[in-house]
């Protein structure tokens, strides 16, 4: 597998393409000092990065984040936002059934087994974990519907934790700019873990993927807009119109 996941068969099928957009381009790796402007400058431009995904409790989020495997954040956010006005606790969530529950999702993708893994989660939650969210990689990974990217979501945004989720957004820069290049989802997320100066690691994945979504952009990044261009090693850049 391209990475350890449970959010969906179609995650690996994105790798690929993404695989394939940066292949065609041999990026030479971005140097140490150069990564050190790379994030200093990201810092300097959204010193608080936040996740687009809202929540309200470490629970929620992990809800939050299962349910956008194969789905934008904008969709989620708005089928949960009536949701978590009544669900906020893995027992509410079994209250609330799982019947409920796909009628309350069914505008997001694959909701029938989203659904679910979700109850299935709150169930294991309130039987193993006392109703709480696990704070270690490997128990929340155990969780119907979560893998290693839900996981570090998590960790990253609920707990504190300097971990690196490798979406797409983040597996295309990290690949484009030189940063940590890679051929696989875990590869960039192992080289991202050695090569971020610890200062930044902790937002380092939010300004990586709002990076990714909005500026370095799959089809044709917006170099010119770039605040960091003439630091990567994209050699394909686009020029001003």
């Amino acid at each position: 597998m391209l990475y350890e996941n449970a959010e969906g068969k179609n995650t690996n099928a994105r790798f690929r393409r993404a695989a394939f957009q940066v292949s065609r381009f041999h990026m030479p790796l971005m140097k140490k000092a150069d990564i050190e402007e790379f994030f200093a400058r990201l810092e300097n431009a959204m010193p608080e990065p936040k996740g687009e995904l809202n929540y309200v409790n470490p629970y929620t989020l992990l809800v939050a984040v299962a349910l956008s495997a194969q789905a934008t954040d904008i969709s989620v956010n708005k089928a949960t936002e009536p949701l978590f006005k009544k669900v906020t606790t893995p027992q509410q969530m079994l209250e609330f059934g799982e019947g409920r529950l796909k009628d309350a999702i069914k505008t997001i993708g694959l909701f029938n087994s989203k659904a679910k893994n979700v109850m299935a989660a709150a169930k294991i939650l309130i039987d193993e974990y006392g109703g709480e969210v696990p704070q270690v990689r490997e128990e929340l990974e155990k969780l119907p519907g979560v893998g290693r990217k839900t996981a570090n979501v998590v960790l990253n945004m609920a707990f504190g934790h300097p971990t690196m989720a490798v979406d797409t957004h983040i597996f295309r820069v990290g690949n484009r700019t030189g940063l940590a290049p890679g051929k696989t989802p875990l590869e960039v997320e192992k080289k991202l873990e050695k090569r971020v100066p610890p200062k930044y690691r902790l937002h380092a994945h939010h300004w990586l993927i709002l990076h990714g979504r909005y500026i370095c952009k799959a089809r044709k990044p917006d170099c010119p807009a770039c605040i960091v261009s003439d630091l990567c090693t994209f050699k394909a850049k686009t020029i001003p119109a």
